[in-house]
């Protein structure tokens, strides 16, 4: 058998074919070409880049320095860039170094107000026009019982809860003023009041002054005066009586002038007690009494105290005993002082103690060391005489004051204090009284 092959050949136009082939060349030429246009593309995009680098990078670091938290000197870029952007980043540096100086600067003002204002002792209050505290340093805060931060933002009226304080800055819209109140609670303030100007038109600022010591220092100098005046009159108004019915022919009897004579000096011992207890009582306020503390036994305390006072006590009938349980400890004290403490008691207790009476002086150990204690069956004191008993001068009862000076309390209790302790007193009227005081362990 027989294989038969076939060729197909077809012929195309001259024309065609020479396009075709001018189509060929030019894609050859496109294709040579690639990596030089795709290497001037990168040429062109990293230029660009840096270029666009080169003039964001000023601002970037200015935007960075403003958010900065702390300040720093603002350094001038010296690289490539606009000189439009370098200008512009260095006026905002520049600007940005004196925005920071001038708060540095109110900071530092700032810091040295607050400073002062909470070292003052007058309390500082700054409200507004509807009476909220903006401002309130240290001082007014503890006047009020509260804290600096509670203060802040609450109402002069909820701040104060005293009408007399609100209406006093309800007053002062029309100018300034200056009064001295007494609060609910007791403390005595001066209060300032001064509407502000300028850009704080609207505030108003308060200064509160505590003055409630130095009134109450001058309630008792006006006491100590009147009292030391009424205690003077009456001996030297006696010495004056005495000397005119001398004068007027009492000297010629010779037993009437001697009666006299004892009288004169009788008021002439009072005046000298009064006065040698004030300049005692002075010296131990001023802390000028020395004291020679050392180890002392509490019953001889005792019974020193109760065998100086024997006589008046059986002059007047008054039975003094001493109590003391065994081993009791050595108590620390300066004994003369001591026992001056303990004489001055007892002499109370026997002067106001009927006769038949009943006084017992006795130590007992306790925590803290050894309690003394002055009791008495006489007649009490009334309640409302406890808070002032030891007061120089005061006499609980003038009908029944025996004559004394009304400073030996007073100086008990200085006495006392002296040695770091503190006197009370117990008492019911009509059924005694009881002093005390405790004095530490020696040990």
């Amino acid at each position: 058998m027989k294989r038969v092959f076939m060729h197909w050949r077809q012929a195309l136009p001259p024309a065609l074919v020479a396009a075709a082939y001018t189509l060929l060349l030019g894609a050859q030429r496109h294709i040579s070409l690639f990596p030089e246009a795709l290497l001037l593309f990168a040429v062109v995009y990293l230029t660009a880049a840096w270029c666009v680098e080169a003039l964001l990078r000023p601002l970037r670091d200015l935007q960075e320095q403003m958010h900065a938290r702390e300040p720093r000197p603002v350094e001038r870029y010296t690289g490539v860039q606009h000189p439009d952007i370098s200008a512009l980043r260095n006026a905002f540096g520049e600007m940005l170094t004196r925005i920071r100086q001038q708060a540095h600067a109110r900071a530092t003002e700032e810091s040295r107000l607050h400073a002062v204002l909470e070292q003052m002792r007058d309390g500082v209050l700054i409200l507004d026009s509807d009476g909220m505290v903006h401002v309130c340093n240290r001082s007014a805060a503890r006047m009020f019982g509260i804290t600096r931060q509670q203060a802040t933002g609450m109402s002069l009226a909820r701040l104060s809860r005293d009408y007399r304080l609100v209406n006093l800055w309800q007053q002062s819209a029309q100018g300034r003023l200056r009064k001295e109140i007494t609060l609910n609670t007791g403390l005595m303030l001066q209060v300032t009041i001064t509407p502000l100007s300028g850009v704080l038109q609207n505030f108003t600022l308060v200064l509160l002054r505590d003055v409630t010591r130095l009134r109450r220092l001058e309630a008792v100098r006006r006491d100590f005066i009147s009292n030391i005046s009424h205690e003077l009159r009456t001996p030297l108004a006696s010495l004056q009586a005495l000397a005119d019915t001398l004068q007027e022919g009492a000297l010629d009897d010779p037993p009437a002038a001697r009666r006299f004579l004892e009288m004169m000096q009788t008021e002439v011992a009072a005046l000298t007690q009064m006065v040698n207890e004030l300049v005692e009582l002075s010296r131990i306020e001023s802390g000028r009494v020395p004291l020679h503390r050392r180890a002392v036994a509490p019953e001889a305390l005792l019974h020193r105290a109760a065998s100086r006072l024997e006589v008046q006590a059986e002059r007047k009938g008054v039975q003094v005993q001493v109590e003391c349980p065994p081993a009791l400890p050595d108590v620390l004290a300066d004994p003369e002082r001591i026992g001056q403490v303990l004489v001055n008691l007892l002499h109370n207790a026997i002067k106001f103690t009927p006769q038949g009476g009943h006084i017992t002086l006795e130590a007992r150990p306790t925590e803290k060391g050894v309690i003394f204690r002055v009791q008495d069956t006489g007649m009490g004191i009334p309640s409302e005489a406890l808070p002032r008993i030891f007061e120089r001068f005061y006499k609980a009862d003038q009908s029944r004051s025996g004559g004394g000076t009304g400073l030996g309390l007073a100086i008990c209790k200085h006495l006392v204090e002296a040695h770091g302790s503190k006197i009370g007193v117990e008492s019911t009227e009509g059924h005694g009284s009881v002093f005390f005081f405790t004095l530490p362990d020696a040990k």
